[in-house]
């Protein structure tokens, strides 16, 4: 298994895709779906049979928090969309794909306790996200649940704690939510060092333990031999390690893979050298460790596309698309390279020259990074265009010399990172400090169009950015945002900003005025003194643009919105009711937990084998002595039977009652089946009223109606290609699922009796089209 949601962490020769966030912003499903596809063929030609992706945890509560870019969106629906269409893509290419982080992963402060300790935080426990059930199931499950019907091979469980019980032994996520309620038959794992308890994990639902050590190369380990004696000494059931191996295996063959098939790994996570340890921590097994196989096909196409279709025009007073400019001044270190390389920084833990990733683990090694710089060069070579750059935001007198000249069109290059919570770049411990941009980027805007009243704003980021202080400037006459758009960057904005690519791509979050407006934030400092710190979900499903709405506050750039080189028309929603039948919870009963043959119960079954070669710091099934189980255990807690440590029923063997919004036994996953019944089409017809063809993202919205319902949620989109003059008719579909309410004391999905309204139209505060549901 290896990282990463956007490509092979520490590969060679293999690409760098744009990020989950940015291929969101296409809106395209057809597209999200060949990105997952070629990411999976990379990673199969590599020899990994798991890909740890993609990305719903974050699914991005704040805006601040770190690896939001890594997922999708804060809208549940277009987050889902994205699991669902990269996990069909990534197991279409034959390999198993991980949704991750599940669930609550929020933000990177007090994730881990020792990471948090070494910056001087006195904790003892990790973070608890605090949530409700009608919360958790209508925004947060919501995505997991694509994933789960997509047929998604392996869920990751997260680091933090949910309501004050570790996400990796939480019975009530994990068996309750995942298993039960959705269906879930693949196998979970632990992120790496999130398991906290042995046998307690176990029967929570965990089903591999990732890196299998307690502490990251101690070789001391909660399962391992530790699993053995709990299945001896019967703390942990026969039936459910029997589970977990047939959970692991079904997501192998699930995918296509063999046992006698099985492609070797030809790549090293520890070297890039052609020779090294294969067994790198301990520095055993010399020999030959890389074959550098190049896998990247004709995948820089693809990446190409995907950063120009998921370029968003944010703002344009005719200064877009270029015409053969006559002069271009490009100013700001986001336009260049790295003075170190493309992957001069560690898993890109620094911010420096054009931004195109994160940093962290959800990264990978550029095979090559074309900056909008050697773009625009190379374009302005073709057009005969001068151009002149400046790479220094700090040079405030050369980038005034140069902007004020005569006939000058000004690009500004400007960003804002973040990453993973080990990393720490310029005090930004994961999460962003702030929501300004870096580098003084927002100075430097500011100082370009006092001078230039032809000034284009390009800015990559994590997420949004305040713009509140200069968007509206007269000399600021285009905004774009190109996200993370991977190694192809300059080449796919190059093809937007010169009118090769018509952009149609939507902001996949919400563009407010100040911090505040989004209604939730990343706790910074502990707040329950050396104890787990306490994130209190209080906004409920109030995030992002369904915060600002439900204030009345108007944002700067809402959610879904993007402008076009031409324009559109909206007419004619007509709402046709199917005769999909009545709403039936999900009755009956699981069968009796199987287990398959039976076990020695003699200890000394159980040696250290002597025809096996121990390797210092794996984690071995076998006991290093058999004196007896407590010696073999290590334990100081050791001798507890499992009725003094787990909860009741914890070892139960015995058929289960069916959850009512669960699948039945004979149904595919992703919770009961009727969930996904069709019962309304919407139709609207989208015209192209301008004089070029271009994409349209026509949005669907709906009104539950309820007192504490959102105003509205995104409940469909379609991109489409629509000529000069054609009329199009866009058509979604409303499933069950997509118009109920979690109901708390029923525990199912509701319609309830309140007005429900569809809106049609190209953002979610531009929706001209409206119709009852009956």
């Amino acid at each position: 298994m290896q990282d990463s949601p956007l490509g092979i962490r520490f590969g060679d020769f293999a690409s760098a895709f744009s990020s989950g966030q940015t291929v969101a912003a296409s809106f395209d499903r057809g597209l999200m779906y060949r990105r997952g596809k070629a990411m999976g063929e990379e990673h199969r030609d590599k020899g990994v049979n798991v890909i740890l992706g993609p990305v719903a945890g974050p699914l991005g509560r704040a805006p601040e928090g770190g690896r939001n870019w890594e997922g999708f969106s804060p809208d549940p629906y277009l987050t889902g969309v994205g699991m669902s269409e990269t996990v069909k893509g990534i197991q279409d290419a034959g390999v198993v794909a991980c949704a991750k982080h599940f669930i609550l992963n929020e933000q990177e402060h007090f994730r881990q306790v020792p990471e948090s300790t070494g910056r001087g935080y006195n904790i003892s426990e990790t973070l608890s996200s605090n949530i409700d059930d009608k919360t958790l199931h209508e925004t947060y499950l919501w995505p997991f649940a694509d994933a789960v019907r997509a047929g998604v091979g392996s869920v990751m469980c997260s680091y933090q704690q949910v309501n004050n019980s570790y996400a990796c032994q939480n019975s009530k996520t994990l068996n309750g939510l995942l298993k039960g309620e959705l269906g879930f038959q693949g196998f979970v794992m632990s992120d790496w060092q999130a398991q906290h308890a042995g046998a307690a994990t176990a029967v929570a639902g965990m089903d591999m333990a990732m890196p299998g050590d307690t502490e990251f190369q101690t070789g001391l380990s909660f399962w391992g031999a530790n699993l053995t004696v709990a299945v001896l000494n019967g703390t942990v059931p026969e039936y459910r390690i029997d589970d977990m191996a047939m959970r692991i295996m079904a997501a192998f063959f699930k995918v296509g893979q063999t046992v006698e098939g099985l492609e070797p790994v030809n790549m090293d996570s520890w070297t890039l050298d052609t020779y090294g340890y294969l067994h790198a921590g301990v520095q055993d097994g010399y020999q030959q460790v890389n074959w550098h196989v190049d896998v990247q096909r004709d995948h820089g196409n693809l990446i190409r596309e995907i950063a120009g279709k998921s370029t968003v025009l944010l703002k344009n007073e005719g200064a877009l698309p270029l015409k053969k400019p006559k002069f271009l001044a490009v100013v700001g270190e986001d336009a260049g390279p790295n003075p170190l390389g493309p992957n001069g920084c560690v898993d890109r833990g620094c911010n420096m020259g054009t931004l195109a990733m994160g940093w962290g683990s959800g990264t990978a090694n550029f095979p090559y990074l074309i900056t909008p710089l050697d773009a625009l060069n190379q374009r302005a070579v073709d057009d005969h265009t001068r151009i002149e750059a400046v790479l220094n935001n700090s040079a405030t007198d050369i980038i005034e010399s140069l902007v004020k000249q005569e006939s000058v069109t000004s690009l500004v290059f400007v960003n804002a990172d973040s990453g993973e919570g080990y990393i720490d770049v310029d005090g930004n411990e994961g999460d962003r400090k702030n929501l300004t941009l870096w580098g003084n980027g927002d100075q430097l805007i500011k100082t370009v169009s006092s001078l230039c009243n032809n000034t284009i704003v390009v800015i990559h980021s994590v997420g949004p950015t305040l713009v509140t202080d200069w968007y509206d400037s007269p000399n600021i006459t285009a905004i774009v945002w190109a996200g993370l758009p991977g190694q192809e960057s300059g080449r796919g904005l190059v093809d937007v900003l010169y009118g090769k690519v018509n952009p149609a791509a939507r902001t996949p979050f919400t563009w407010a005025a100040k911090r505040e407006d989004y209604g939730a934030d990343v706790l910074y400092k502990p707040n329950n003194g050396n104890g787990a710190p306490q994130q209190d979900f209080t906004e409920g499903n109030f995030i992002d643009y369904r915060a600002l709405d439900k204030a009345k506050i108007k944002p700067i750039f809402e959610f879904g919105f993007g402008l076009s080189y031409t324009s559109f028309k909206y007419s004619n929603i007509k709402v046709e009711k199917t005769n999909a039948g009545l709403y039936e919870p999900t009755k009956g009963k699981t069968a009796k937990a199987p287990t398959f043959g039976t076990i020695s119960k003699n200890v000394e079954d159980y040696s250290f084998p002597s025809a096996v070669r121990y390797i210092r710091e794996f984690i071995y099934p076998f006991l290093n002595t058999t004196s007896s189980l407590k010696e073999a255990s290590a334990d100081p807690e050791y001798g507890q039977t499992a009725k003094e440590f787990l909860p009741p029923g914890a070892l139960d063997s015995a058929a289960q009652d069916l959850q009512p919004a669960a699948p039945a036994l004979t149904d595919a996953p992703g919770g009961n089946r009727q969930l996904w019944d069709e019962l309304y089409i919407v139709t609207a017809e989208v015209s192209n009223t301008g004089d070029v063809v271009g994409d349209e993202i026509p949005q669907l919205y709906l009104s539950l109606g309820g007192h504490d319902d959102p105003a509205v949620v995104l409940r469909g989109f379609d991109r489409m290609r629509i000529e000069p003059g054609q009329t199009v008719t866009f058509r979604a579909p409303l499933t069950r699922r997509d118009v109920s309410n979690w109901d708390t004391v029923s525990q199912n999905w509701v319609i309830s009796d309140h007005t429900k309204t569809v809106y049609v139209g190209p953002s979610s505060r531009n929706l001209p089209l409206k119709a009852k549901l009956h």
